[in-house]
Protein backbone atom coordinates (compact mmCIF):
# COMPACT_ATOMS: atom_id res chain seq x y z
CA UNK A 1 0.00 0.00 0.00
CA UNK A 2 0.81 3.25 -1.04
CA UNK A 3 3.03 5.31 1.69
CA UNK A 4 4.52 8.22 -0.49
CA UNK A 5 2.54 10.83 1.11
CA UNK A 6 3.97 10.55 4.71
CA UNK A 7 6.92 12.61 2.99
CA UNK A 8 3.78 15.65 3.86
CA UNK A 9 4.13 14.30 8.01
CA UNK A 10 8.05 14.01 7.27
CA UNK A 11 7.89 18.29 6.82
CA UNK A 12 5.16 18.98 9.24
CA UNK A 13 7.75 16.83 12.44
CA UNK A 14 10.72 18.56 11.29
CA UNK A 15 8.93 21.80 11.52
CA UNK A 16 8.03 21.23 15.11
CA UNK A 17 11.87 21.74 15.60
CA UNK A 18 12.42 24.36 13.12
CA UNK A 19 13.49 22.55 10.44
CA UNK A 20 12.11 23.38 7.08
CA UNK A 21 12.85 21.95 3.56
CA UNK A 22 16.46 23.74 2.01
CA UNK A 23 14.51 23.35 -1.44
CA UNK A 24 11.35 24.49 -3.10
CA UNK A 25 8.35 22.24 -3.05
CA UNK A 26 6.44 22.85 -6.34
CA UNK A 27 8.11 22.23 -9.56
CA UNK A 28 7.81 26.01 -10.69
CA UNK A 29 9.98 27.08 -7.36
CA UNK A 30 12.85 24.08 -8.41
CA UNK A 31 12.89 26.02 -11.79
CA UNK A 32 13.12 29.38 -10.52
CA UNK A 33 15.74 28.12 -7.69
CA UNK A 34 17.85 26.70 -10.30
CA UNK A 35 17.87 29.64 -12.56
CA UNK A 36 19.06 31.48 -9.91
CA UNK A 37 21.99 28.62 -8.83
CA UNK A 38 23.46 26.57 -11.68
CA UNK A 39 25.51 27.20 -14.02
CA UNK A 40 23.69 29.26 -17.36
CA UNK A 41 24.40 26.87 -19.75
CA UNK A 42 23.50 23.74 -17.85
CA UNK A 43 20.68 25.51 -17.30
CA UNK A 44 19.53 26.65 -20.69
CA UNK A 45 20.25 23.13 -21.83
CA UNK A 46 17.73 21.67 -19.53
CA UNK A 47 15.06 24.52 -18.96
CA UNK A 48 15.06 25.10 -22.80
CA UNK A 49 12.78 24.37 -25.57
CA UNK A 50 11.96 25.05 -29.42
CA UNK A 51 11.71 28.10 -30.97
CA UNK A 52 9.38 30.59 -28.78
CA UNK A 53 8.86 27.86 -26.62
CA UNK A 54 4.69 27.79 -27.35
CA UNK A 55 5.11 24.44 -26.89
CA UNK A 56 6.64 23.90 -24.09
CA UNK A 57 4.39 26.48 -22.90
CA UNK A 58 0.75 24.60 -24.00
CA UNK A 59 2.18 21.50 -22.66
CA UNK A 60 1.36 23.14 -18.89
CA UNK A 61 -1.59 24.90 -19.78
CA UNK A 62 -3.52 21.99 -21.14
CA UNK A 63 -4.36 20.88 -17.86
CA UNK A 64 -5.94 23.69 -17.16
CA UNK A 65 -8.86 21.93 -20.04
CA UNK A 66 -9.77 19.89 -17.22
CA UNK A 67 -10.78 19.58 -13.20
CA UNK A 68 -10.86 16.49 -11.10
CA UNK A 69 -14.69 15.21 -9.87
CA UNK A 70 -13.25 14.31 -6.61
CA UNK A 71 -15.84 11.80 -4.95
CA UNK A 72 -16.30 11.63 -1.23
CA UNK A 73 -16.85 9.31 1.55
CA UNK A 74 -14.58 6.22 0.67
CA UNK A 75 -12.13 6.09 3.03
CA UNK A 76 -9.89 6.20 0.50
CA UNK A 77 -7.62 8.82 2.23
CA UNK A 78 -7.24 6.70 5.32
CA UNK A 79 -3.02 6.32 6.01
CA UNK A 80 -2.32 3.16 3.95
CA UNK A 81 -5.00 2.75 2.33
CA UNK A 82 -3.69 3.14 -1.45
CA UNK A 83 -2.12 0.77 -3.71
CA UNK A 84 -0.69 3.09 -6.46
CA UNK A 85 1.55 0.29 -8.12
CA UNK A 86 1.26 -0.98 -11.12
CA UNK A 87 3.11 -3.31 -14.12
CA UNK A 88 3.63 -1.78 -17.34
CA UNK A 89 5.49 -3.73 -20.01
CA UNK A 90 6.39 -6.74 -17.36
CA UNK A 91 7.77 -3.66 -15.22
CA UNK A 92 6.34 -3.40 -11.65
CA UNK A 93 6.86 0.15 -10.06
CA UNK A 94 5.42 0.85 -6.86
CA UNK A 95 3.75 4.31 -8.71
CA UNK A 96 3.04 4.98 -12.24
CA UNK A 97 6.02 7.15 -12.91
CA UNK A 98 9.35 7.25 -14.33
CA UNK A 99 12.03 9.57 -14.96
CA UNK A 100 11.99 11.13 -18.39
CA UNK A 101 15.37 10.30 -21.04
CA UNK A 102 16.88 13.60 -20.04
CA UNK A 103 20.57 13.60 -22.06
CA UNK A 104 23.82 15.30 -20.48
CA UNK A 105 23.11 14.99 -16.93
CA UNK A 106 26.76 15.01 -16.09
CA UNK A 107 25.72 18.59 -16.48
CA UNK A 108 23.89 19.05 -13.28
CA UNK A 109 26.15 16.18 -11.50
CA UNK A 110 29.52 14.60 -11.80
CA UNK A 111 27.42 11.38 -11.42
CA UNK A 112 24.06 12.39 -12.87
CA UNK A 113 22.41 9.19 -14.12
CA UNK A 114 24.28 6.56 -11.61
CA UNK A 115 23.00 8.90 -8.72
CA UNK A 116 19.41 9.07 -10.92
CA UNK A 117 19.51 5.47 -10.62
CA UNK A 118 20.02 5.15 -7.18
CA UNK A 119 17.09 7.36 -6.26
CA UNK A 120 14.58 5.83 -8.28
CA UNK A 121 15.62 2.07 -7.26
CA UNK A 122 15.23 3.37 -3.75
CA UNK A 123 11.62 4.97 -4.21
CA UNK A 124 10.38 2.25 -6.24
CA UNK A 125 9.67 3.92 -9.65
CA UNK A 126 11.05 3.72 -12.86
CA UNK A 127 14.00 5.16 -14.94
CA UNK A 128 14.34 6.17 -18.53
CA UNK A 129 18.18 6.41 -19.32
CA UNK A 130 18.84 8.62 -22.17
CA UNK A 131 21.65 7.02 -25.27
CA UNK A 132 22.99 10.73 -24.43
CA UNK A 133 23.73 10.17 -21.38
CA UNK A 134 27.01 10.94 -19.19
CA UNK A 135 27.25 7.61 -17.28
CA UNK A 136 27.50 4.17 -19.35
CA UNK A 137 24.48 1.70 -20.03
CA UNK A 138 26.78 -0.98 -17.75
CA UNK A 139 27.51 1.50 -14.64
CA UNK A 140 23.77 2.44 -14.74
CA UNK A 141 22.51 -1.03 -15.38
CA UNK A 142 24.36 -2.11 -11.84
CA UNK A 143 22.36 0.76 -9.87
CA UNK A 144 19.33 0.93 -11.12
CA UNK A 145 16.45 -0.81 -9.91
CA UNK A 146 13.34 -0.92 -12.80
CA UNK A 147 14.77 0.66 -15.91
CA UNK A 148 14.15 1.07 -19.77
CA UNK A 149 17.03 2.05 -21.86
CA UNK A 150 15.88 4.92 -24.62
CA UNK A 151 17.17 4.48 -27.76
CA UNK A 152 18.51 7.33 -30.26
CA UNK A 153 18.56 5.31 -33.30
CA UNK A 154 21.56 6.21 -34.60
CA UNK A 155 22.69 6.04 -38.35
CA UNK A 156 23.99 2.88 -38.15
CA UNK A 157 22.71 -0.33 -37.82
CA UNK A 158 25.24 -2.13 -35.86
CA UNK A 159 25.61 0.67 -33.56
CA UNK A 160 22.16 0.57 -33.11
CA UNK A 161 21.96 -3.13 -32.23
CA UNK A 162 25.31 -2.86 -29.57
CA UNK A 163 23.44 -0.86 -27.96
CA UNK A 164 20.24 -2.61 -27.37
CA UNK A 165 22.76 -5.60 -26.52
CA UNK A 166 24.59 -3.87 -24.20
CA UNK A 167 20.98 -2.28 -22.29
CA UNK A 168 19.33 -6.41 -22.63
CA UNK A 169 22.33 -7.45 -20.87
CA UNK A 170 22.73 -4.64 -18.29
CA UNK A 171 19.16 -5.42 -17.39
CA UNK A 172 17.03 -3.15 -18.99
CA UNK A 173 13.42 -4.05 -18.71
CA UNK A 174 12.50 -2.41 -22.16
CA UNK A 175 13.33 -0.42 -24.61
CA UNK A 176 12.28 2.64 -25.65
CA UNK A 177 12.83 4.11 -29.57
CA UNK A 178 12.86 7.81 -29.40
CA UNK A 179 11.31 8.93 -32.78
CA UNK A 180 10.73 12.74 -33.13
CA UNK A 181 14.49 13.75 -32.94
CA UNK A 182 16.22 12.70 -36.14
CA UNK A 183 18.08 16.00 -35.58
CA UNK A 184 18.26 18.86 -32.98
CA UNK A 185 15.12 21.34 -32.58
CA UNK A 186 16.28 25.12 -33.11
CA UNK A 187 16.69 25.84 -29.21
CA UNK A 188 17.31 29.36 -29.06
CA UNK A 189 18.59 29.34 -25.53
CA UNK A 190 21.42 27.05 -25.98
CA UNK A 191 22.29 28.64 -29.27
CA UNK A 192 22.55 32.08 -28.00
CA UNK A 193 25.20 30.76 -25.53
CA UNK A 194 27.01 28.92 -28.38
CA UNK A 195 26.51 25.61 -26.27
CA UNK A 196 25.56 22.46 -27.41
CA UNK A 197 27.43 19.70 -24.99
CA UNK A 198 28.19 17.01 -27.33
CA UNK A 199 30.49 19.08 -29.15
CA UNK A 200 32.22 19.34 -26.03
CA UNK A 201 32.11 15.61 -25.99
CA UNK A 202 29.64 15.34 -22.75
CA UNK A 203 26.68 13.33 -23.41
CA UNK A 204 28.48 10.58 -25.56
CA UNK A 205 29.60 7.93 -23.27
CA UNK A 206 27.69 5.52 -24.56
CA UNK A 207 29.43 5.74 -27.63
CA UNK A 208 32.80 6.59 -26.21
CA UNK A 209 32.43 2.94 -24.15
CA UNK A 210 30.84 1.03 -27.52
CA UNK A 211 33.15 -1.21 -29.55
CA UNK A 212 31.34 -0.83 -32.48
CA UNK A 213 31.56 2.86 -32.42
CA UNK A 214 35.16 2.64 -31.31
CA UNK A 215 36.23 0.20 -34.33
CA UNK A 216 35.74 3.31 -36.31
CA UNK A 217 37.67 5.56 -34.52
CA UNK A 218 41.28 6.11 -36.06
CA UNK A 219 42.36 6.55 -32.31
CA UNK A 220 41.65 5.71 -28.96
CA UNK A 221 39.60 9.27 -27.71
CA UNK A 222 41.34 9.19 -24.43
CA UNK A 223 44.96 9.31 -26.24
CA UNK A 224 44.41 13.11 -27.12
CA UNK A 225 42.46 16.00 -27.53
CA UNK A 226 42.68 15.66 -31.17
CA UNK A 227 41.74 11.87 -30.65
CA UNK A 228 38.65 12.95 -28.80
CA UNK A 229 37.50 15.77 -31.45
CA UNK A 230 37.88 13.05 -33.88
CA UNK A 231 35.57 10.99 -32.10
CA UNK A 232 33.33 14.26 -31.53
CA UNK A 233 33.40 14.34 -35.22
CA UNK A 234 32.28 10.86 -35.67
CA UNK A 235 29.35 11.12 -33.40
CA UNK A 236 27.90 14.40 -35.34
CA UNK A 237 27.99 12.05 -38.50
CA UNK A 238 25.93 9.06 -36.82
CA UNK A 239 23.58 10.91 -34.35
CA UNK A 240 20.65 11.51 -36.52
CA UNK A 241 18.88 8.84 -38.83
CA UNK A 242 16.21 10.36 -41.07
CA UNK A 243 15.21 7.25 -42.56
CA UNK A 244 14.04 5.12 -39.65
CA UNK A 245 10.57 3.79 -40.86
CA UNK A 246 8.18 2.20 -38.70
CA UNK A 247 9.48 -1.18 -40.23
CA UNK A 248 12.66 -0.40 -38.32
CA UNK A 249 10.27 -1.52 -35.44
CA UNK A 250 10.06 -5.08 -36.31
CA UNK A 251 14.27 -4.96 -37.41
CA UNK A 252 14.37 -4.37 -33.66
CA UNK A 253 11.63 -6.90 -33.00
CA UNK A 254 14.34 -9.37 -34.18
CA UNK A 255 17.63 -8.10 -32.24
CA UNK A 256 16.01 -8.10 -28.17
CA UNK A 257 12.78 -10.32 -26.71
CA UNK A 258 12.45 -6.79 -24.36
CA UNK A 259 9.14 -4.61 -24.66
CA UNK A 260 9.26 -2.21 -27.31
CA UNK A 261 8.03 1.28 -26.59
CA UNK A 262 7.91 4.59 -29.52
CA UNK A 263 8.63 7.73 -27.59
CA UNK A 264 7.34 10.93 -29.59
CA UNK A 265 4.31 10.26 -31.16
CA UNK A 266 1.34 12.89 -31.27
CA UNK A 267 -0.69 11.60 -34.48
CA UNK A 268 -2.64 8.71 -34.34
CA UNK A 269 -1.64 7.05 -37.60
CA UNK A 270 2.04 7.41 -36.18
CA UNK A 271 0.78 5.35 -33.71
CA UNK A 272 -1.13 2.96 -35.57
CA UNK A 273 2.04 2.34 -37.51
CA UNK A 274 4.42 1.39 -34.99
CA UNK A 275 1.93 -0.73 -33.57
CA UNK A 276 1.54 -2.47 -36.74
CA UNK A 277 4.98 -3.06 -36.34
CA UNK A 278 5.29 -4.82 -33.01
CA UNK A 279 5.47 -1.76 -30.67
CA UNK A 280 4.13 -2.97 -27.36
CA UNK A 281 3.49 0.49 -26.08
CA UNK A 282 3.47 4.08 -27.36
CA UNK A 283 4.77 7.12 -25.06
CA UNK A 284 2.64 10.35 -26.55
CA UNK A 285 5.56 13.04 -26.23
CA UNK A 286 6.19 15.99 -27.65
CA UNK A 287 9.80 15.91 -26.57
CA UNK A 288 8.95 18.47 -23.75
CA UNK A 289 8.33 21.47 -26.48
CA UNK A 290 12.08 20.95 -27.10
CA UNK A 291 11.58 19.57 -30.86
CA UNK A 292 8.88 21.47 -32.84
CA UNK A 293 7.58 24.83 -31.59
CA UNK A 294 3.61 25.34 -32.43
CA UNK A 295 3.61 21.36 -31.95
CA UNK A 296 0.08 20.16 -30.01
CA UNK A 297 0.39 19.97 -26.48
CA UNK A 298 0.91 16.29 -26.26
CA UNK A 299 -1.98 16.10 -23.54
CA UNK A 300 -4.44 17.15 -26.26
CA UNK A 301 -3.02 14.30 -28.12
CA UNK A 302 -3.23 11.37 -25.51
CA UNK A 303 -6.89 10.89 -25.60
CA UNK A 304 -7.15 10.30 -29.49
CA UNK A 305 -3.88 7.86 -29.17
CA UNK A 306 -5.21 6.00 -26.63
CA UNK A 307 -8.72 5.55 -28.62
CA UNK A 308 -6.38 4.39 -31.59
CA UNK A 309 -4.27 1.76 -30.37
CA UNK A 310 -5.10 1.03 -26.74
CA UNK A 311 -6.78 -1.86 -26.88
CA UNK A 312 -3.49 -3.21 -28.74
CA UNK A 313 -0.99 -1.42 -26.82
CA UNK A 314 0.44 0.38 -23.58
CA UNK A 315 -0.48 4.35 -23.70
CA UNK A 316 1.89 6.20 -21.86
CA UNK A 317 2.28 10.25 -21.45
CA UNK A 318 5.16 12.32 -21.19
CA UNK A 319 5.54 16.52 -21.94
CA UNK A 320 4.35 18.41 -19.15
CA UNK A 321 3.83 16.50 -15.94
CA UNK A 322 4.51 18.94 -12.71
CA UNK A 323 1.84 18.04 -10.13
CA UNK A 324 0.15 15.11 -8.50
CA UNK A 325 -3.31 16.34 -10.06
CA UNK A 326 -1.48 16.00 -13.80
CA UNK A 327 -0.20 12.51 -13.12
CA UNK A 328 -4.25 11.82 -12.48
CA UNK A 329 -5.50 13.65 -15.09
CA UNK A 330 -3.38 11.88 -17.53
CA UNK A 331 -3.99 8.33 -16.09
CA UNK A 332 -8.14 9.09 -16.47
CA UNK A 333 -7.59 10.63 -20.29
CA UNK A 334 -6.07 6.37 -20.88
CA UNK A 335 -1.99 6.71 -20.35
CA UNK A 336 -1.14 3.70 -17.58
CA UNK A 337 1.73 5.47 -16.69
CA UNK A 338 3.50 9.08 -17.05
CA UNK A 339 6.88 10.36 -17.80
CA UNK A 340 8.28 12.89 -15.82
CA UNK A 341 11.31 15.45 -16.65
CA UNK A 342 12.78 18.57 -15.88
CA UNK A 343 11.39 19.23 -11.86
CA UNK A 344 13.85 16.51 -10.41
CA UNK A 345 16.66 17.40 -12.70
CA UNK A 346 16.64 20.89 -11.65
CA UNK A 347 16.74 18.85 -7.93
CA UNK A 348 19.79 17.00 -9.32
CA UNK A 349 21.71 20.20 -9.97
CA UNK A 350 20.64 22.19 -7.09
CA UNK A 351 21.88 19.01 -4.33
CA UNK A 352 22.35 16.55 -5.66
CA UNK A 353 20.57 12.77 -4.78
CA UNK A 354 18.92 14.84 -1.75
CA UNK A 355 17.58 17.09 -4.43
CA UNK A 356 16.76 14.83 -7.33
CA UNK A 357 14.77 12.42 -4.30
CA UNK A 358 13.43 15.49 -2.94
CA UNK A 359 11.75 17.19 -6.21
CA UNK A 360 10.56 13.46 -7.09
CA UNK A 361 8.99 12.49 -3.42
CA UNK A 362 7.25 15.43 -3.75
CA UNK A 363 5.49 14.78 -7.08
CA UNK A 364 5.01 10.77 -5.34
CA UNK A 365 3.39 12.59 -1.92
CA UNK A 366 1.14 14.88 -3.78
CA UNK A 367 -0.35 12.35 -6.50
CA UNK A 368 -1.21 10.04 -3.75
CA UNK A 369 -2.97 12.30 -1.61
CA UNK A 370 -4.59 13.65 -4.18
CA UNK A 371 -5.74 10.28 -5.37
CA UNK A 372 -6.68 9.93 -1.58
CA UNK A 373 -8.91 12.75 -1.35
CA UNK A 374 -10.66 12.18 -4.57
CA UNK A 375 -11.86 8.67 -3.39
CA UNK A 376 -9.22 6.57 -5.83
CA UNK A 377 -8.20 3.65 -3.81
CA UNK A 378 -6.59 2.39 -6.44
CA UNK A 379 -5.04 3.46 -10.30
CA UNK A 380 -8.40 1.45 -11.98
CA UNK A 381 -10.68 4.10 -10.25
CA UNK A 382 -9.41 7.04 -12.36
CA UNK A 383 -11.39 7.13 -16.17
CA UNK A 384 -13.03 9.89 -17.63
CA UNK A 385 -15.70 10.28 -15.18
CA UNK A 386 -13.20 11.46 -12.63
CA UNK A 387 -13.00 14.48 -15.32
CA UNK A 388 -14.62 17.48 -16.32
CA UNK A 389 -13.95 19.40 -19.13
CA UNK A 390 -12.82 23.21 -17.84
CA UNK A 391 -12.55 25.90 -20.65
Amino acid sequence: MSSFVDFQNEIYLSGLAGIVPSLPMTAAGLEERAREVLDPAAFAYVAGSASAERTAHANLTAFDKYRLLPRMLRGSSAPGARDLSIEILGTRLAAPILTAPIGVLGLLHEHGEAVIAEVTRELGIGMVLSTAASTTIEEVGARAGAWWHQLYWPNDKELARSFVERAEKSGASAIVVTVDTPAMGWRPRDLALGHLPFLQGKGIANYLSDPVFRAKLAADPEESPEAMQAAVLTWIGLFGNHGLRPADIARLRDWTELPIAVKGVLHPDDARQVVDAGADAVIVSNHGGRQVDGAVAALDALPTIVATVGDRAEVLFDSGIRAGSDVMIALALGAKAVLYGRPWAYGLGLAGADGARHALRALLADFDAAMGLSGCMALHDLSRTMLSSHR
